[in-house]
């Protein structure tokens, strides 16, 4: 076995090559594995046309699983109570019966084969929410094939620095998360997991202690080289007098801090010492084009709209800095693209961009209240203004840890090392730290 490759089933029920966010992760993670592994993906139709235009064919590469009848009126539902890209805990509590009959039909079609051994083990990489349980796990655990959980995240606490957040962004449901431990098949899931993989701190502290023995962490994210190149080594830059080139890259809702990015920033924008590119667009545009309106500084920014994936490594090429106030992420692949490229992130000292980068590569930015926290980031934009040289190790030192750590090809490496872990092909649980250590 441990000459050939790997027969692995993939449950990935969010996994689109076009898209962004969750199903770029399932895509990014089984196109990775496939290169190491003889896989099979199982998702949803609605990836489908994205799929076939990738070189995928149905059938022979991946089964394809339709539950939109199910899903798409729960997702109106979510829309219509909390307003567009907010309610995403009311999205997964609502679409948990659909997920559910994702897995029923791919069981239904995958049983004799799971049963007659054609494939090693299972991997669900997709969703990655802890409250999804998946009934595959148990079924699998019956017939001995190693089922393979995660990653999973969530569970970061909204910040108590900014109370009204959880509200703005129509997370009422959220108050009741802790509720999802008492959803059908949730310790079912759990116990039946050959492994769990948990993509951020907040997630393995949700684990209850009798299943840490087989928790491995491993943060979901990471970057195609790809798509996003090193660039030249920035210590041949000498700034002169060039303003330092700042980028924001995410969705424009209040939670993602990018009004507080324009105030904490505005005075060195004016001046001309800081120009900064906004990319993405959201609910918060308007009221962000008129803090920029306010404050004088429309010269000085210029807005992209939301882009494609791939263009924004176009628009990353030449930045200095992310500047990326997001107070509530448990993620954060804009970071790893970020720091791939040199590009130095001033971000939040908290949840999974301080997880994904370190002080010895990014700003980390202390967590306070409003007025606290645009002081603090005005004073590291004022840091980074005075000396721009500061940034020519920050900016070596990302790229080491990007490219050592969280390449998609390297991410696939690790889940190769769980799977020979599951299997007993290796008797040591993997561990590569919590949070990555790049010794």
């Amino acid at each position: 076995m441990t000459h050939t490759p790997l027969r692995v089933l993939i449950l990935a029920e969010s996994c689109n090559p076009e898209w962004s966010s969750i199903p770029l992760v399932g895509w990014s993670h089984y196109e990775a594995l496939s290169k190491i592994a003889d896989v099979h993906l199982i998702t949803r139709t609605r990836n489908r046309p994205a799929l076939n235009r990738f070189g995928l064919k149905e059938g022979r590469d991946y089964t394809a699983i339709n539950t939109e009848f199910v899903f798409e009126p729960m997702a109106r539902l979510v829309q219509w109570i909390s307003g567009p890209n907010k309610g995403w805990a009311a999205l997964t509590a609502l679409t948990i019966p659909s997920y559910q009959l994702f897995e029923l039909i791919a069981w239904q079609r995958f049983k004799k084969q799971l049963a007659t051994s054609r494939f090693d083990l299972v991997h669900r990489i997709t969703p990655v929410s802890p409250a999804m349980p998946s009934p595959f796990a148990k079924r699998c655990h019956k017939l001995g094939v190693p089922f393979i959980l995660g990653p999973i995240n969530g569970g970061l606490p909204w910040p108590k620095e900014f109370p009204s957040l959880q509200k703005q962004e129509g997370e009422w449901l959220s108050r009741f998360r802790a509720l999802f431990k008492k959803v059908p098949g949730y310790k079912a899931t759990r116990e039946a997991s050959s492994a769990i993989i948990v993509g951020g701190k907040s997630a393995y502290h949700e684990i209850p202690n009798k299943w840490k023995n087989k928790v491995i962490y491993i943060p979901e994210n990471g970057f195609d080289p790809t798509r996003f190149p090193s660039p030249k080594d920035i210590a041949s830059k000498t700034y002169k007098n060039d303003p330092i080139k700042a980028v924001y890259l995410g969705r424009l809702v209040p939670y993602k801090g990018c009004d507080m990015l324009i105030e904490a920033a505005s005075e060195l924008i004016r001046t001309g010492k800081i120009h900064l590119t906004i990319i993405g667009s959201g609910p918060e545009e308007e009221n962000i084009r008129g803090l920029i309106t306010r404050y004088d500084i429309n010269d000085g920014v210029t807005f992209t709209g939301e882009l494609r994936h791939r263009q924004v490594a176009e628009h990353m090429t030449g930045a200095d800095i992310l500047t990326f106030p997001s107070v509530h992420e448990f993620g954060g692949a804009v970071v790893l693209e970020a720091m791939a490229m040199g590009v130095v992130p001033v971000i939040t000292n908290y949840g999974g961009p301080a997880e994904l980068a370190s002080p010895q590569c990014a700003f980390l930015v202390p967590l306070k209240e409003r007025a606290a926290y645009i002081t603090s980031l005005k004073e590291t934009l004022q840091t980074i203004v005075s000396d721009p040289s500061c940034l020519i190790p920050l900016s070596r030192n990302s790229q080491k840890r990007a490219y050592h750590l969280f390449t998609w090809a390297q991410k696939a490496q690790q889940s190769k090392a769980i799977y020979e872990w599951v299997l007993g092909i290796k008797s040591q649980r993997p561990n590569w730290g919590m949070p990555f250590d790049d010794k």
